[in-house]
């Protein structure tokens, strides 16, 4: 099964409930007022995708129908997912907005930061994985010495994927670990390097002091390197996603999100919020427990399965772009 059958088949749940309380609300014939509006607004904040972005979605529908003139509800469907979709790409930006733009000829870091319980080493063994196999050289780094197991658990993964993993003991010093994997990545030609980081949220202060330090060691040890911070989200948690991300970008400078677990879950609209409310763009998703089952995220792709039939087929999802 290709990537793209396995995001459909993992945003069924999404899709299903999704799609089946829209078509109550663009019932056939129905007549464009101030109801239906208010029942447009409550199913998309039951999609997850937020009350901000659920507003912003019901006042460009309001405006299309005025300037078009539509008086009955099924064209305002058609109309709702282009503005869905719009969101998604990001208007500025376009797609390369949720692209990886690897920097070719230097390191490449990615800092990944998220709460314990959010798949954040397991997303990053499937990274490792998948960058290793389209010919990267990946090293790993398991700065997360503060949570019981978490170096071992990506040992675990980078074996599985293929790739060194620069490990000190339980307890060390973060900084320590992420300087000799500087070091390592320069002797060794490497061109990803992905940083394993605590997610201890509830202690802001220590948290911001750790990548703080990390990023001073990055910018003495590798001062030419192209560095991502990613946040990893679990797709399950809804909206509170959206409250994890606000509280992350305020410790550290966010670059985009990893969504997890979108297989197991009715709530994929929190991308659409996502999107929207945190000008963040979705760097890659997951959509199952295999080691092959996280992928960049495209965002057409993604609008084509939420609102799939059968015969979509998939734009492009084992491009990297470099730069």
């Amino acid at each position: 099964m290709g990537f793209f059958e396995k995001l459909k088949q993992g945003l069924s749940k999404t899709r299903d409930d999704f799609n089946n309380k829209l078509s109550q609300v663009f019932s056939m014939g129905r007549k464009i007022d101030e109801e239906f509006y208010e029942e447009l607004e409550e199913t998309l904040i039951q999609a997850d995708v937020g009350v901000q972005t659920a507003v912003e979605l019901c006042e460009r529908l309001r405006e299309i129908e005025k300037k078009q003139h539509i008086r009955e509800v099924e064209p305002l469907r058609g109309a709702l997912q282009e503005e869905i979709v719009k969101i998604i790409k990001g208007s500025a930006e376009g797609e390369n907005k949720n692209r990886f733009l690897l920097k070719g000829g230097r390191l490449n870091i990615i800092l990944v930061v998220g709460v314990n319980g959010a798949g954040k080493t397991t997303t990053i063994g499937k990274m490792a994985a998948y960058y290793h196999s389209i010919g990267h050289k990946v090293l790993l780094a398991a700065a997360d010495t503060f949570r019981a197991a978490a170096i071992e658990q990506l040992c675990m993964w980078g074996e599985r994927a293929g790739v060194d993993v620069i490990r000190q003991s339980s307890g060390s010093d973060p900084g320590a670990v992420v300087f000799d994997a500087c070091k390592a990545a320069a002797s060794r030609g490497t061109n990803i390097l992905i940083v394993d980081t605590a997610g201890r949220l509830q202690n802001k202060t220590n948290l911001m002091e750790e990548l703080r330090k990390i990023n001073r060691i990055i910018e003495r040890e590798a001062p030419q390197a192209n560095v991502e911070v990613l946040l990893v989200l679990d797709s399950g948690t809804g909206q509170n996603a959206i409250s994890q991300a606000k509280l992350f970008g305020e410790v550290v400078p966010l670059s985009g999100i990893i969504l997890t677990k979108l297989d197991g879950t009715a709530k994929g609209g929190v991308v659409i919020g996502i999107a929207n409310e945190l000008n963040l763009p979705v760097k890659m998703i997951g959509v199952g427990e295999g080691i092959d089952d996280l992928r960049e995220f495209v965002a057409a792709d993604f609008a084509a399965a939420l609102f799939a039939g059968d015969n979509e087929e998939a734009h492009n999802y084992d491009t990297i772009q470099e730069e």
